[in-house]
């Protein structure tokens, strides 16, 4: 671990850590709710170490649950070009009037048509520096809006399981990669602390605890490592998201709230800035940009030098973010999608 002289929240490089490969979860445990959790004490500045089944002993009275119930799309499909050459497309978010941002593995220029199983085609639009493209899709001569594209994607795709994963998506991936609650499909990435929840843990953390869901659609930003120097130069994603009446009223009158994940928090936080129920959050939360609403924060252990190491950073600090994952690794804990979790209150 870096001296705290070398530490600055500023500079990505003090976000760094080094992870043993063995710890990097390629699937989940069974039953869900028998992963680690880590719970953080702030106030007492105390680390316990127990699983996820005993979630609830730790949730302070009078907090309000807020959970994402995004749903994720089948959005790797593999094709080939008009030239026979074959190409890979991970479908990224809906734009305006039927246009989509997706990123492609292959060589393609504007105009170039794409053809997949189907009869689904995809014609090159425009060519982004960051790498993406944006395209419309067609099934045979026919324009698809989102819905129909959604179907088809979930007929001949595959779920974009991490990179970090190292393996293509099996069977078990379609029940194990999607949280209890998932409703509305968008995300290309599962919200990967609510894994964790098992029908009997959510059907008891109901009866005690307010719970509300919220939406927001994980985009393919959300593994794009930070490649600056100084933090605050990163260009951040931005993620569609929609907070209905329900869940607006609950984040109003909560005492406290539990954010299920760093989506979750994203969320809420931009609410509590703008006051916006829908659209493109773009929050960058670090030490810098500390919550202002979430006051608990459910989540797992995320990639060094990411966007989500800063976000747990603007909970704890720098220093003591890096000595909770220094326990957490010396503890043998699972890291990253698949993984173990942590409760920060």
């Amino acid at each position: 671990m870096k001296s705290k002289m070398e530490l600055d929240p500023l500079k990505t490089s003090s976000y760094d850590y080094t992870l043993p490969k063995e710890l990097i979860a390629t699937h989940p445990v069974y039953p869900a709710d028998s992963a680690k959790l880590l719970v953080f004490n702030r106030n007492e500045d105390k680390i316990i170490h127990t699983t996820f089944k005993d979630l609830m002993q730790f949730i302070p009275e009078e907090t309000s649950i807020f959970l994402n119930d995004t749903k994720v799309i089948k959005a790797r499909i593999f094709g080939n070009k008009e030239s026979g050459g074959k190409v890979e497309l991970l479908f990224n978010k809906p734009l305006f009037m039927d246009r989509f941002l997706v990123m492609i593995r292959g060589k393609v220029k504007v105009g170039n048509k794409l053809f997949f199983d189907e009869d689904l085609s995809a014609e090159v639009l425009e060519v982004n520096e960051d790498g993406s493209r944006v395209v419309n899709f067609f099934k045979g001569d026919k324009k698809l809006d989102f819905l129909s594209l959604v179907d088809i994607l979930n007929k001949i795709g595959h779920l974009p399981l991490p990179p970090y994963m190292n393996r293509e998506d099996e069977e078990k991936d379609n029940q194990d990669y999607q949280t209890l609650f998932a409703k509305k499909y968008g995300a290309v990435a599962a919200p990967t602390a609510s894994l964790h929840f098992t029908e009997e843990l959510l059907e008891n953390i109901n009866k005690k605890f307010p719970v509300n869901y919220l939406t927001l659609h994980v985009g393919a930003g959300t593994f794009k490592p930070v490649d600056v120097e100084d933090i605050l130069s990163h260009p951040m994603h931005s993620e569609y998201f929609e907070i209905d009446a329900k869940a607006k009223k609950a984040l109003d009158e909560s005492k406290k709230v539990l954010a299920v994940g760093t989506t979750v928090t994203r969320t809420t936080e931009y609410y509590a800035r703008t006051n916006k129920i829908q659209g493109e959050c773009d929050l960058f939360l670090n030490p810098l940009n500390k919550p202002i609403k979430v006051d608990h924060l459910l989540t797992n252990f995320h990639l060094p030098k990411s966007t989500l190491i800063m976000l747990i950073a603007s909970f704890i600090g720098l220093e003591k973010t890096l000595e909770v994952y220094e326990e957490a690794i010396k503890n043998k804990y699972r890291f990253y999608s698949y993984g173990d979790g942590m409760l920060i209150i």
